[in-house]
């Protein structure tokens, strides 16, 4: 299975005016503004704008991806009537799953009305996010599978997950400015990138070593543990994310 994109609406690390720019862009000529030259083009109007200082470069291929994302919303929009009833029904049987225990899902009713997910594909064990929760069906067991559709990815790659313990709120892009809410023995999800393959797992905070920042921003260091295989690297700020509850009770 190839990487799946992680894009968020809200930590897409797109600032709003280049939003703005490349939503007028897509009305103007939806074909058009996906082209790779394109989409090189805007990166680097993107990259030389004053709001871009001290935030990481935007790549092509992260512009031509958010246009590809909203293309397929588009579609979904269109779908048949049924569809909105499967959502509704597959969002409330997860929200209703922490009634039975799950911790992943915060208290917050503002929360909890805009929520979005990521799942954890049976296939490599990583976490994907969620684009759609199609439908839901309850077991023989008692537990509860939601049917999800993965950001960037077709029917072909749908799956059926645990709603208990293989789907969740949404991890959270960290800020530079954010980096000191990780602690020691946190739960983060960690974008390892191998020779082969590049994906999001689950580790803890092993160590960190703080840093000054600079205009690139974080410069510390985190030492983390992927719970998948027990292997440990040293990673920069860039490749975490944090699970929401840790910043919803924040003081």
């Amino acid at each position: 299975m190839d990487l799946r994109p992680r894009h968020r609406q809200s930590f897409s690390g797109f600032t709003k005016n280049e939003v703005l720019k490349m939503e007028q862009l897509i009305n103007d000529s939806k074909e058009q503004c996906m082209e790779v030259q394109s989409c090189k083009k805007l990166a680097k109007l993107f990259n030389r704008s004053s709001g871009r200082a001290g935030k990481p470069v935007v790549k092509w291929t992260e512009i031509q991806s958010w246009y590809q994302q909203n293309q397929q919303q588009d579609t979904f929009k269109e779908t048949s009537s049924n569809e909105p009833k499967n959502l509704a029904n597959a969002t409330e049987a997860v929200t209703q799953n922490k009634a039975t225990g799950n911790p992943n899902i915060p208290e917050e009713k503002d929360i909890i009305s805009r929520l979005e997910f990521e799942a954890r594909s049976s296939k490599d064990g990583a976490w994907y996010d969620v684009d759609t929760l199609l439908s839901y069906r309850s077991l023989s067991s008692g537990e509860i599978e939601i049917h999800v559709r993965y950001v960037g990815f077709g029917a072909e790659e749908d799956e059926w997950v645990n709603a208990k313990v293989s789907i969740r709120v949404r991890s959270i892009a960290l800020e530079h400015s954010e980096c000191h809410t990780v602690k020691v023995g946190d739960l983060v999800v960690c974008f390892q990138e191998r020779q082969h393959q590049a994906r999001y797992y689950d580790a803890h905070v092993l160590e960190i070593q703080r840093r000054w920042h600079d205009i690139r921003g974080c410069r510390c260091l985190f030492l983390i543990k992927y719970t998948h295989d027990n292997t440990e690297e040293k990673v920069r700020l860039r490749r975490l994310c944090c699970r929401p509850e840790k910043l919803v009770n924040l003081p």
